[in-house]
C-alpha cells in the first residue's frame, strides 16, 4: 500500500498505460507520472503563456501596432509644434519613442525579474504625462523637464513599497469604476482623431467623418463576414480598408515616402544633460500617483479581459515598476513619463487573441520602426480619421469591460451604487466639460483635470469611508452601552 502513496494523486500515467505492453517497473513508475503530469502542464498552458506560429504572432502585432502607432507619432508631433524643435531633432524623438514603447512592451509583456506582469501589455508616450512634460519644459526648459522624468521615476521607486499596501482598498468596484471612465475618455480621443479639434480648421469635416465611420463599417463587416484567423484581424483589415479608401478619394499623400534615409537612431540626452529641479518635477510626481492607481486598474483588467488569476500585490508593482524604469531610460532621449497603455485591451477582447508573446511580438516590431525610417514614414501615411474610427470601437470595448465588472459588484447594495455614481460624476466631469478647473491654480488644476485620477481617488475614498471606517465606527458606537454595563456591574 506504501507504493501507490509516491504517485501523484491525479496519475496522469494511468491513462496511457494501456499502451504498454507490460506494466512498469517499480523504478519507472513515479518518474514516468512525473514526465506525463508535466507534459500535460506543457500541453496546456493558459492562452496569456499560449506561444503560436511566427508568422501568426507577428500579424497579431502587426495589428496592434497599426491601430497604435498613432499616439507615439502624435506624441512627438505635438511636442515638436508646442516646443518649435527642428525636423532633424523631431525624426530622433520620434525614433527614441518607437523603440522605447517596444522595449516597455517587451519588459510587461515577457517580464524581466521582478519588472512586468507577464500580460498582454504595450507601453506608449502621451497623454496627461506629454503634457505636464510640455508645461515643466516651457517654464523652465528641457533640460529641467527631461531630468523631471528621471526625478518622478526615481519617486515611483521609493513610494512604490507604500503603495502596494494600499491595494486592499481597490476593490473590483473602484477599480470597475476607474475602467468605465478610462474607456470613455479613449473613445472621446478616437472621436477627436476623426473629428479634430473644435475651434481647428476643419472640425467635423464630413469627409473625414464619413472616412472614420466607414472604417467602422469596414471593422464590423470584417468581424461579421470573415473566419478564423481572418476574422481575428479584422480591427487590422478594418484600419487597411479605410486607408485604401482614403487613399482613393485623394485624402493620402505619399510623396514623402521617398524621402530621407533607411536608418535612425535614437539621440541620448537630445537636450542636453538633465537639470534635477525637485520642485519643478512635483506635479509630475504627484501625477505619478495617479498613474500608479491607472495601472492598477489596467493590470487587473487586463488579466480579467484574458481570464487569468493573479494576484493582485504582485502583478500590480510589476507593472508599475516596468513604467519607472523605461520612464528613466525615456529621460535620457528626451522622451517624457512612459506608461503602459490599456488601449490594447481592446484589441485583445475583440480578436480573442490573448497570447502575450503577441504584445512582445508588437514590442519587437515598434523598436524596428525605430530604426527603420521608411516604416515609421509609411505608418505616418494612415490618416487620422482613419485611426480614430478604429480606435473608437477599440476604446469603447474597455468601457464595456468595465461595465461587467460592475455587475459583478452588487450595484443592487444602495450604497455601491452611490460609490460608483459619485466617482463616475466627479471623473466624467473633466472629460466632458474640459475647461471645468480652468479658474483654479495650476499645480491644482493639473491634478483635478486627470478624470481617471479625480474618479479612481473618489471611488477608493469613499469605498474606505462606507465599507471601512463606517462600520468600524458603527461597531464601536454599538459597543459603547455594553461597555457601560460592564462597568458598573
Amino acid at each position: 500500500m506504501s507504493r501507490p502513496r509516491r504517485i501523484p494523486p491525479p496519475a496522469p500515467a494511468r491513462v496511457t498505460a494501456p499502451d504498454s505492453p507490460t506494466p512498469a517497473g517499480p523504478a519507472d513508475t513515479a518518474p514516468a507520472a512525473a514526465r506525463t503530469s508535466a507534459d500535460a502542464g506543457r500541453a496546456t498552458p493558459h492562452p496569456v503563456d499560449a506561444s503560436r506560429p511566427f508568422g501568426r504572432i507577428l500579424l497579431f502585432g502587426v495589428q496592434h501596432v497599426l491601430v497604435m502607432a498613432a499616439t507615439p507619432i502624435s506624441a512627438i508631433f505635438l511636442m515638436s509644434a508646442t516646443l518649435r524643435l527642428d525636423a532633424g531633432l523631431t525624426v530622433d524623438l520620434l525614433s527614441a519613442a518607437f523603440v522605447l514603447s517596444g522595449l516597455g512592451s517587451l519588459i510587461q509583456s515577457l517580464g524581466l525579474w521582478t519588472f512586468g506582469p507577464r500580460l498582454p501589455f504595450v507601453m506608449l508616450p502621451g497623454g496627461a504625462p506629454l503634457v505636464l512634460f510640455l508645461a515643466i519644459a516651457d517654464e523652465h526648459g528641457l533640460r529641467v523637464a527631461t531630468g523631471a522624468v528621471i526625478l518622478t521615476a526615481v519617486f515611483i521607486f521609493a513610494v512604490l513599497p507604500v503603495f502596494a499596501r494600499l491595494l486592499k482598498y481597490f476593490p473590483p468596484l473602484v477599480i470597475g469604476t476607474m475602467i468605465v471612465i478610462v474607456g470613455v475618455n479613449l473613445v472621446k480621443v478616437g472621436a477627436g482623431l476623426v473629428t479634430g479639434r473644435p475651434g481647428e480648421h476643419g472640425f467635423a469635416d464630413p469627409g473625414r467623418l464619413g472616412l472614420g465611420l466607414a472604417t467602422i463599417g469596414f471593422t464590423v463587416l470584417g468581424h461579421l463576414l470573415l473566419r478564423g484567423v481572418l476574422r481575428q484581424l479584422s480591427v487590422m483589415l478594418g484600419l487597411i480598408a479605410g486607408t485604401v479608401l482614403a487613399l482613393l478619394l485623394g485624402d493620402v499623400s505619399l510623396g514623402h515616402l521617398s524621402q530621407g534615409g533607411w536608418l535612425d537612431v535614437p539621440r541620448l540626452v537630445p537636450f542636453g544633460s538633465p537639470r534635477f529641479d525637485v520642485l519643478a518635477a512635483l506635479p509630475l510626481m504627484l501625477y505619478s500617483l495617479a498613474s500608479m492607481a491607472e495601472a492598477t486598474g489596467q493590470t487587473v483588467i487586463n488579466a480579467e479581459a484574458v481570464g487569468k488569476e493573479i494576484d493582485q500585490r504582485v502583478a500590480v508593482p510589476r507593472t508599475i515598476r516596468g513604467d519607472a524604469l523605461v520612464s528613466a531610460l525615456g529621460g535620457m532621449f528626451g522622451m517624457p513619463l512612459m506608461v503602459t497603455s490599456g488601449e490594447n485591451i481592446g484589441i485583445v477582447r475583440v480578436t480573442g487573441v490573448r497570447s502575450r508573446y503577441v504584445t512582445a511580438a508588437a514590442g519587437v516590431v515598434l523598436i524596428a520602426i525605430g530604426f527603420l525610417a521608411p516604416v515609421t514614414r509609411a505608418i505616418s501615411v494612415v490618416p487620422a480619421a482613419v485611426v480614430g474610427g478604429t480606435a473608437m470601437v477599440v476604446f469603447a470595448v474597455i468601457t464595456v469591460l468595465g461595465v461587467q465588472m460592475l455587475a459583478r459588484c452588487d450595484l443592487d447594495r444602495h450604497t455601491n451604487t452611490f460609490i460608483c455614481a459619485v466617482a463616475l460624476a466627479l471623473g466624467l466631469l473633466p472629460i466632458l466639460v474640459p475647461d471645468v478647473y480652468q479658474g483654479l491654480p495650476s499645480t491644482v488644476r493639473i491634478l483635478l483635470e486627470s478624470g481617471v485620477a479625480v474618479g479612481a481617488f473618489v471611488a477608493a475614498f469613499l469605498n474606505v469611508l462606507f465599507h471601512h471606517v463606517g462600520p468600524a465606527l458603527a461597531g464601536r458606537l454599538s459597543l459603547r452601552p455594553d461597555l457601560r454595563t460592564e462597568g458598573n456591574r
